[in-house]
C-alpha cells in the first residue's frame, strides 16, 4: 500500500483571532487587518508569490482569511448563480451582478459549472466569475470550476465509452492518452476540476452505476484508474507558477466501498469488515489516487458508519496513514443525509459538525447547505475553528498545485483543443479495443465482404446506446450501429436490410415477424440486443425508463421486454445461417440460451461516438478483438455474486439445469442453475491464434520485502496481426486467512503479427503478496505462491513462488 507522511500542521488558537468583524483572522501577523492581501513591511505576500513553495503560500494565505471566507471555501457554489443555463441553446451573454456577488460571498470554494450550454457563453461566465473573485476580493483567491468526465469532457465535448468499456480494452496507455484528451478540452474552457475517475467495484451486479466502474478486479480498477488520473492531470496550465503540479484535478470517486450496496439499491449500506475493505475496496484508490487532487466520498454507510462522517476511513486511514493532503468533498446532498437516510443526525448543525470533524471535507450541493450554519457554531464553541482551518488548507493546496493563482482564466484559443482529429483517432482506437468477442463457433467470424446481404436486427441497431452522464443531445455526435454498417460497407456489394424487432423497453412482439422475415432473406444476421440509460437530463426525468445508470437498479440481469424472444425466433428462423447477437449494455447480461445457442456472440459495453462504426469493422474483419472481460457474467441474477476472486471456499460447484426442452437436471449448487459464470473476467476471443511458452520468475525464491518479474514469450500463431492481454494471476496457497482463490496481479497488452513472438516481462511488487493478517496490518507471510498465466478460467502456463 501506498503510504506518505503527512503533518497536519499547527493549529491557530482562537485567542489569537482578530475582532469579530475579521474572525479568524490572525491579528498579530506580519499583514494589517485593514488590507489582508498585503505586507506590513510593503512586500509581496508569500501567497502571491508564484514561485514559493505550495505549503508556504497555504500557511501564508489561511491567517488571512475571515472565518465567513474560510468556510465559503468549504461549500460548492454554482454558476447558474450569475449566469442563465437552463436553455442549453440559448448564447446571451449576460449576468446577474447581484447573484455573482452573494454566490461569492457564500460559496466561492468551488463551482460547478456542469451544464451543456454554448461554448463562449460558458467561457463568458467563467470569466465574470474568476474575474470577480481574483479583482474584487479582499484576498483574491480564485474558485476549481468543476464539470463531469466520466468518460467524456460532457459539455459537447468528445464521448468515449463508458468506463466498463474503456476497462475491457486492458489498456492503461490508451486510457492515459485518452484522459489527456479530456483535460484538453475542459482546461482551455476554464474547467479546473473533474468529477472522474469513479473507482467502485463491479461486483453487486444489480446496482445500476456497474456501467461507471472499471469492472470487478481491484488491480484492473486500480490500473485503469491510476492511468486515468495521470493522463487527466500531467502538465500545467498556461502560465502557472513553478510549483503547480496539475492542470486539472481529478476526482477519485466514491471513497469507499461505495458500489456493493445491500440488494444492489442504490446508497443503500455497505455490510462488511476491515479485512475486506483494505484488502478489497482501498487497494484501487491507493493506487490511484494518493496523487489526485480530489476525492469525493460515497453516499452509504460501511459497517454502520456513513462514509462521509468516517472518521477511520477519511482521517486515520486517508490523510494519516496514506498521507493524503488535498481536497475531499462530499457528493451531493449527501451531508443531509446523515439526518434523512442514515438517522445519525438530527439537525444542519450535527450534520456539518460531524462531517468536518470527521472527515475534513467539504460540501457539494444539492442539499440543505448545512455548513453554512458553521460559522455560528464555531462563534459559539461547538466546532473548534481548527477542523475548518485544516480543511480549508487542502481546497488552497489543490488550487495552488493547479497554479490557478497565477491563472484561472480560459484560454482564448479554446477551439483548438475541442473536437480535433487527433482525439478522434484516439477514440477509434479505444472503440476497437474495447469490444469482446464472447463465442466464435466454427468461426463464423469475421463475416465475408462477399457476401451479398446482411441483416441488422434488434433495438440496438439505429440507436447511440451511450451509458450515463453524458449531456443532453451527446447522442447526436454519435455513430449508430446502422450507419456505422452502412459506412463501412459503402463500397462493397452487401446489402443491408434493418428490422428492429421489438422495442428495448416493451414486450409487444409484433415487429418479430419482419425480423424473421429479414434474417431468412440475409445470407447472414446480426441481432443487437441490451439495456439502456438515459443522459443526464432525461435520466432524472419522472415518466422516462432506463434499466442502468445512477438510482437504476435491477432485480433481473436477463434481456428486458420482448428481445430475447426476438433473438430465439430469429435463430430458429436463419437456420444454417449466421446468427451474431451483439450485447450493447452497461452491465452483464444474463441469458444463458444466447451463450449456448448463438453461432457468435460479442460484447460492446456502451460505447463512445465512433462505436457503432468500430462495430462493423470488428465484425468484418478490418479489426481483430482484443478486448477483454472486466467483468464475469453470471447465469441469472441468483447467481451472483459471480466475481472471479472469491475467497476460498465460496464457490462449491453442484450444479443443476433446466433443459431446452423443459426437463429438469437437479443438482445442488445450485438445483437448477451453476455458480459458474457464462463468461469470466478476462474472457475474449481473437480472430488469431496465440501460444505461451517459456514461463520464468526473476527468482524462484524471494525473501518477504522483494520484488519479483514474471517473464514469458507470447506467439502469435494464426494467420492475423492481433492484439493479446497477457494475464498473471496467483494464489497464496496457505495463508493465515482466507485468501482469494485467484488474484490478478499483473497484465500488460501486446501488439502482434501474424508468426511474431515477444518476450513479455511483468513486474509483481512485495505489497500484492500481503494479507491483512490477523495483527491487522498488512503482512507478506512466507509460504508458497501459485502463478499462473491465462484468465480467470483458463490457464496457460503455471509455476509456484516460494517466499522465505
Amino acid at each position: 500500500m501506498r503510504t506518505a507522511s503527512l503533518a497536519l500542521g499547527p493549529l491557530f488558537a482562537i485567542a489569537a483571532y482578530a475582532s469579530d468583524s475579521h474572525y479568524g483572522v490572525r491579528g498579530d501577523l506580519h499583514f494589517p487587518l485593514r488590507a489582508r492581501a498585503t505586507n506590513n513591511d510593503g512586500s509581496l505576500p508569500l501567497y502571491k508569490d508564484p514561485n514559493a513553495s505550495i505549503e508556504d503560500r497555504v500557511n501564508d494565505l489561511l491567517p488571512r482569511m475571515t472565518l465567513e471566507e474560510k468556510v465559503a471555501q468549504l461549500i460548492q457554489g454554482d454558476m447558474n448563480g450569475w449566469m442563465n443555463f437552463n436553455d442549453p441553446l440559448d448564447d446571451t451573454l449576460t449576468f446577474n451582478q447581484t447573484g455573482l456577488e452573494e454566490m461569492m460571498r457564500l460559496k466561492a470554494g468551488a463551482i460547478w459549472g456542469g451544464y451543456l450550454t454554448p461554448w463562449d457563453k460558458f467561457v463568458y461566465g467563467v470569466t465574470i466569475g474568476q474575474k470577480y473573485l481574483m479583482e474584487n476580493t479582499t484576498l483574491g483567491i480564485p474558485a476549481l470550476i468543476q464539470s463531469e468526465g466520466l468518460h467524456g469532457f460532457t459539455n459537447n465535448g468528445t464521448i468515449w465509452p463508458s468506463p466498463i468499456g474503456l476497462a475491457a480494452s486492458f489498456n492503461t496507455d490508451l486510457l492515459k492518452q485518452a484522459a489527456a484528451t479530456i483535460a484538453d478540452e475542459a482546461e482551455g474552457l476554464g474547467i479546473s476540476h473533474i468529477f472522474a475517475p469513479v473507482l467502485d467495484l463491479s461486483r453487486e451486479l444489480r446496482w445500476g452505476r456497474v456501467e461507471e466502474n472499471f469492472g470487478e478486479d481491484p488491480f484492473l480498477t486500480g490500473e485503469m484508474g491510476h492511468a486515468y488520473v495521470t493522463g487527466l492531470q500531467s502538465g500545467k496550465r498556461r502560465n502557472a507558477s513553478s510549483s503547480a503540479i496539475a492542470r486539472v484535478a481529478a476526482t477519485c470517486k466514491h471513497f469507499a466501498a461505495f458500489g456493493s450496496p445491500q440488494g444492489g439499491l442504490n446508497t443503500a449500506q455497505v455490510t462488511g469488515g476491515e479485512r475486506e475493505l483494505r484488502s478489497t475496496y482501498l487497494k484501487p484508490f491507493n493506487r490511484a489516487c494518493v496523487e489526485s487532487l480530489s476525492i469525493m466520498t460515497a453516499y452509504s454507510s460501511y459497517d454502520g458508519i456513513p462514509a462521509i462522517a468516517n472518521t477511520h476511513l477519511l482521517t486515520e486511514i486517508l490523510r494519516e496513514e496514506w498521507g493524503y493532503k488535498y481536497w475531499v468533498t462530499t457528493d451531493a446532498g449527501s451531508v443531509d443525509l446523515l439526518i434523512n437516510q442514515h438517522g445519525t443526525c438530527d439537525s444542519r448543525e450535527c450534520a456539518a459538525k460531524i462531517t468536518l470533524e470527521n472527515g475534513l471535507s467539504g460540501e457539494m450541493g444539492g442539499g440543505t447547505y448545512t455548513f453554512l450554519t458553521l460559522p455560528d457554531q464555531v462563534k459559539a464553541g461547538t466546532v473548534d475553528i481548527k477542523f475548518v482551518d485544516e480543511t480549508v488548507k487542502t481546497m488552497l493546496r489543490t488550487k495552488f498545485a493547479l497554479g490557478l493563482f497565477e491563472n484561472p482564466y480560459p484560454y482564448d484559443d479554446y477551439l483548438k483543443t475541442l473536437r480535433t482529429p487527433e482525439t478522434r483517432e484516439l477514440l477509434h482506437q479505444m472503440e476497437q479495443e474495447s469490444i469482446v468477442l464472447l463465442e466464435n463457433r466454427n468461426n463464423v467470424l469475421p463475416l465475408s465482404k462477399s457476401i451479398s446481404s446482411l441483416a441488422l436486427i434488434g433495438p440496438q441497431v439505429d440507436r447511440v446506446s451511450f451509458g450515463d452522464y453524458v449531456f443532453f443531445n451527446a447522442t447526436k455526435n454519435g455513430i449508430s450501429p446502422l450507419a456505422g454498417f452502412t459506412q463501412h460497407l459503402a463500397n462493397t456489394s452487401v446489402s443491408i436490410t434493418h428490422a428492429p424487432g421489438c422495442e428495448l423497453w416493451s414486450n409487444d412482439p409484433s415487429g418479430i415477424p419482419d425480423a424473421v422475415a429479414a434474417a431468412k432473406a440475409a445470407d447472414a444476421a446480426i441481432v443487437m440486443v441490451g439495456t439502456w440509460t438515459l443522459d443526464q437530463t432525461l435520466l432524472w426525468t419522472p415518466g422516462t425508463n432506463a434499466t442502468t445508470g445512477e438510482h437504476v437498479d435491477l432485480s433481473d440481469l436477463g434481456l428486458v421486454g420482448a428481445q430475447l424472444q426476438l433473438v430465439q425466433a430469429v435463430k430458429d428462423a436463419a437456420a444454417g445461417k449466421p446468427v451474431i447477437v451483439v450485447l450493447v449494455s452497461g452491465k452483464p447480461v444474463a441469458e444463458p440460451w444466447i451463450q449456448a445457442h448463438a453461432d457468435a456472440v460479442i460484447q460492446q459495453f456502451y460505447p463512445g461516438e465512433l462505436g457503432g462504426l468500430a462495430l462493423a469493422e470488428m465484425v468484418f474483419g478490418d479489426v481483430n478483438p482484443s478486448g477483454k472481460l472486466p467483468v464475469s457474467f453470471p447465469r441469472s441474477v441468483g447467481t451472483t455474486p459471480v466475481f472471479y476472486n472469491y475467497l476460498k471456499g465460496a464457490r462449491f460447484v453442484d450444479a443443476g439445469e433446466v433443459l431446452d426442452d423443459g426437463s429438469l437436471k437437479f443438482g445442488h449448487q445450485y438445483v437448477l442453475d451453476s455458480p459458474i459464470p457464462l463468461w469470466s473476467f478476462g474472457h475474449g476471443l481473437s480472430y488469431t491464434t496465440f501460444n505461451y511458452t517459456d514461463l520464468t520468475l526473476s527468482k524462484s525464491t524471494i525473501g518477504t520485502s522483494e520484488d519479483l518479474d514474471v517473464s514469458l514469450t507470447v506467439h502469435n500463431t494464426g494467420d492475423r496481426d492481433g492484439k493479446e492481454v497477457v494475464q498473471v494471476y496467483m494464489t497464496d496457497l496457505v495463508s493465515s486467512v482466507v485468501t482469494p482463490n485467484q488474484e490478478l496481479v499483473g497484465f500488460q497488452k501486446v501488439d502482434l503479427a501474424s508468426g511474431e513472438n515477444k518476450k513479455v516481462t511483468i513486474h509483481i511488487n512485495s505489497s500484492q503478496l500481503a494479507v491483512w493478517s490477523l495483527s491487522n496490518k498488512f503482512v507478506v507471510e512466507p509460504g508458497q505462491f501459485a502463478i499462473k498465466v491465462g484468465t480467470s478460467d483458463q490457464t496457460f502456463l503455471n509455476t509456484t513462488l516460494t517466499v522465505r
